[in-house]
């Protein structure tokens, strides 16, 4: 059996979309008490659309998710389709989505269908694509403006639909994780819609769906530390309870802890799974793509991953991303990577997973304030400083040197920062030889020059 829906990307009011199930036709319901119809000046408006709710930000990011959850469960498919709209939309899309259901279609069927082209025939491009249970084809104009979606929009007003847009992937999955999350149909849906609109060869498309990826993930990873968490308590708990049993006496309290122990390993391994698709699927692909603003993305969320779950993130294995990034020809990019590295070298307690990196990447690291982007090279000593202080051994003797120059430099966030770090450095070997740069002040070569 297939189902077909056409989703109105353009419209400002919401249209009642029908969806075709074994030739019956299913009325939409309504998302929620925020989005019901509302009487003006007597007639019944509709309903706006949950890209609408989610631009204006008028209400409560919570409400807004309570009522697509309460639709989703009333009917799933329907509050699923409208969440693929919302992404399309997010994208600034003026085209048409449509989706069938592929249960019925052999595998093989449905992966020839996989493509993205132009039809010389309508003039317009379209992309298809699996979102389980759907196969999706989206299609657009082919004159759709690459260079103007709501992503690098400026102003105020796209400033805030962006915060808007990543709290409301991470207040969804808050507000799954009790429910819905698990049922192995929502995260298929929205993990699938991700990667496969993240391989698109539109710009709009793989920056708004890597976006909402590496987003997710990062929403998905404070779920598995909580649900660490619990699932130690329960072990805990398990253990005391089991030592108070005398003999073989049944416990009703201990088979209780047993359900719910098993209850959060089962959960642990669905995130687990979850979060490996999301990294395979988006940020391998994408870390390294020609726009600057998606690699910025991915590694500024990665690095956020290894200061909150450092047990998974926080290795050599991962590390290595930030390593090759910090040699990007683009500032942004390498700007993220310092600003990460300094989240993590500023906790003492993770400082020692960092060893190898600080071996491989440190030299790369200390030839940062000369680079050619002012903030880059601010950042870059701050940087330097943070390691000085927490890896003793991190710089020689002629690594200081050269940094204690920067003290004349002409720009002043710079020389700032590196009076700063020479300042905490000659502290902190206090009693020692005084340690003093060669040239008793005159400092060789100009630290103004700028470097890649």
């Amino acid at each position: 059996e297939e189902t077909n829906t056409h989703l109105s990307t353009t419209s400002f009011q919401r249209e009642k979309r029908k969806v075709r199930e074994q030739c019956e036709n299913i009325r939409r319901n309504s998302s929620g008490s925020s989005r019901v119809s509302q009487l003006q000046n007597g007639e019944v408006v509709e309903a706006v659309t949950l890209f609408e709710v989610v631009s204006m930000g008028k209400q409560a990011m919570q409400s807004v998710v309570d009522d697509w959850v309460e639709a989703y469960k009333q009917d799933r498919n329907v509050a699923l389709l409208d969440l693929i709209n919302f992404f399309i939309q997010c994208s600034g899309c003026q085209g048409m989505v449509t989706a069938e259901m592929f249960q019925s279609l052999h595998k093989k069927d449905v992966m020839r269908k996989m493509t993205e082209t132009f039809d010389e025939e309508t003039g317009l491009q379209y992309k298809k694509f699996v979102a389980y249970p759907w196969i999706l084809t989206v299609t657009w104009p082919v004159d759709m403006d690459n260079e103007d979606y709501p992503l690098i929009r400026t102003g105020p007003y796209w400033k805030k639909f962006k915060a808007n847009f990543c709290e409301f992937i991470a207040v969804l999955v808050q507000q799954c994780q009790c429910s819905i999350l698990y049922d192995s149909y929502l995260m298929d849906t929205i993990i699938s819609l991700l990667t496969g609109l993240a391989d698109s060869m539109v710009r709009a498309f793989r920056h708004t769906s890597t976006l909402a990826a590496m987003k997710l993930l990062t929403a998905v990873v404070s779920v598995h530390l909580n649900l660490d968490v619990n699932k130690h308590n329960a072990q805990r708990l398990y253990e005391v309870e089991k030592r108070r049993i005398s003999g073989r006496r049944a416990n009703y309290r201990l088979d209780q802890l047993e359900r719910k122990r098993k209850e959060y390993e089962h959960k642990l391994l669905e995130i687990q799974n979850m979060m490996n698709a999301l990294f395979k699927g988006t940020f391998l692909n994408r870390y390294c793509d020609v726009i600057p603003e998606i690699r910025a993305t991915c590694i500024e969320e990665i690095a956020s991953w290894m200061t909150t779950y450092p047990d998974a993130f926080l290795n050599d294995s991962y590390l290595k991303y930030i390593g090759w990034m910090l040699y990007d020809k683009q500032a942004e990019v390498r700007l993220k990577c310092l600003l990460g590295l300094q989240g993590i070298y500023s906790r003492k307690e993770l400082v020692s997973r960092m060893d190898l990196f600080t071996s491989r990447f440190k030299d790369r690291i200390v030839s940062m304030p000369l680079d050619k982007d002012h903030e880059v090279a601010v950042q870059a000593m701050k940087l330097l400083m943070l390691m000085s202080q927490s890896c003793e051994d991190a710089l020689s003797a002629a690594d200081c040197e050269t940094l204690y120059r920067f003290v004349y430099t002409t720009h002043r966030p710079l020389a700032a920062a590196a009076g700063e770090f020479l300042y905490k450095r000659l502290l902190s070997h206090k009693g020692e030889e005084e340690v003093e740069p060669k040239g008793g002040g005159k400092f060789g070569a100009s630290t103004d020059q700028r470097s890649e």
